[in-house]
């Protein structure tokens, strides 16, 4: 009876370990290559119905399409829109989750391809054009394409992956919560608790199969903040009898950059702060009362974000004291600063290096830009790198950046985020000591 129950566990134990690294890389990269045509199927319909944050239906509803007859156990409505799917291996071993995020942004294209999206929808109260102009459409085929390649080779890999299809890593409407952290607050990286995660992010400036990657801190914190500065309204010619917000707020926005500029050690990490939005008055001759700016803080460091912020908060109210007017500033977070473990990237880069080619693999500088994943990586050792898709013969000085009209990428190479992600999949259980 024993050899009966124990048999297929050491048949998946024989099958798992019958391949050598490179047959294993090499089975992978067939399966993965076949399905080229299938991605840039998947990647170009979802480039042509693109949905903004929370509002994911019709994606989920394809990606759910495209799982049902692999086997997997799926979970629809996580995070409002979100869509996870478990596959378990044919012998035990960690959970790994894998993930990619689903939204598109309130921006119009203007890429003149045949698929390019002619969508639009309500942002806040005003009506827009709605595009994939960070590639996330690619990031969701890329990991539909995963989940096929390995539901068909499940017997051969140890533990349990859960597929992660996240909404809203732009950020969820105004008044509603969202994207990543809400995943994480609904329980996402538990039952079963999750072990370790990978996320990628495809980038028009790197060449279309490339991958960059960076240890330690990555991608910035990003925090959003306002500042209401309160003066006192008079008529326009007569200045000397009120208090001018809106100058002010330029003295404001001056001792700002002095932060970053002057009190800063940025050999130690970059800050920027960044205001984006100032509203103040109604007509020509009459000085406001009030001004309201809105911007963004970005920061590598944690310890710095906290230090920029007191800062800022003090600098504004100071400089607006100066004047007799009063300024309060306010944050709120979007998004931790993305820290990949040291130790996971170490051990992982031999996969990454087996399925992009170890010369097409390379280090990065830290990115001001920002991403929710940040959030799963509180959960569990994380590991978030990017991939090429710029066509591999031009100029990345020239490369379209991302969220804006004229983003684009190559999707010829989307076989490749298959491939390191399959990669992972079965090197990662080899590195956990016994």
């Amino acid at each position: 009876m024993k050899k009966v129950k124990y048999f297929p566990i050491l048949v998946s134990f024989f099958l798992f370990n019958s391949l050598s690294a490179q047959e294993l890389s090499t089975a992978i990269a067939q399966k993965a290559e076949a399905l080229q045509n299938q991605l840039m199927q998947w990647r170009r319909y979802l480039h042509q119905n693109p949905e903004l944050g929370n509002r994911e239906f019709k994606t989920a509803a394809y990606i759910t399409e495209q799982l049902k007859d692999l086997g997997l156990e799926i979970k629809t409505g996580i995070a409002k829109t979100g869509v996870v799917a478990i596959l378990k291996g044919g012998k035990p071993g960690p959970v790994i989750a894998l993930r990619a995020d689903m939204d598109a942004l309130p921006v119009k294209e203007r890429v003149n391809i045949p698929y390019a999206s002619t969508d639009s929808s309500m942002y806040g109260k005003t009506k827009v054009a709605v595009m994939h102009a960070c590639g996330h459409d690619a990031h969701v085929a890329m990991l539909i394409g995963t989940a096929k390649v390995l539901a068909g080779m499940k017997k051969d890999f140890a533990g349990t992956i859960k597929f992660i299809f996240q909404p809203a890593e732009e950020g969820a409407p105004e008044g509603e919560e969202g994207g990543a952290a809400l995943m994480v607050k609904e329980g996402v990286m538990d039952n079963p608790k999750v072990d370790v995660i990978f996320g990628m992010h495809i980038e028009s400036w790197i060449p279309a199969g490339d991958i960059q990657y960076k240890p330690g801190s990555f991608m910035a914190s990003a925090d959003l903040f306002t500042i209401k500065v309160k003066g006192k309204s008079s008529h326009g010619s007569q200045p000397w009898l009120g208090v001018d917000p809106i100058a002010v707020s330029a003295q404001i926005i001056e001792g700002l950059q002095n932060i970053v500029s002057r009190q800063m050690d940025l050999t130690k990490a970059p800050v920027v702060i960044t205001v984006a939005k100032i509203n103040s008055g109604v007509r020509f001759n009459i000085i406001p009362e009030e001004a309201f700016m809105e911007g963004t803080l970005r920061t590598l460091d944690g310890k710095m974000q906290q230090d920029v912020q007191e800062r800022m908060k003090f600098t504004a109210a100071k400089i607006a004291e100066a004047s007799n007017a009063t300024a309060e500033v306010n944050f709120y977070n979007k998004t931790l600063v993305t820290y990949n473990t040291p130790e996971l990237v170490e051990k992982m880069l031999p996969s990454l290096q087996a399925a992009a080619g170890k010369n097409n693999v390379r280090t990065m500088e830290w990115v001001t830009g920002a991403e929710d994943f940040s959030f799963f990586g509180t959960k569990a050792p994380a590991f978030f790198f990017y991939i090429g898709g710029m066509p591999r013969s031009n100029d990345a000085k020239n490369a379209p950046p991302h969220h804006t009209p004229d983003f684009m990428i190559d999707d010829s190479h989307l076989f490749v985020g298959v491939k390191t992600f399959c990669q992972l999949v079965f090197d990662y259980p080899k590195t956990i000591k016994n």
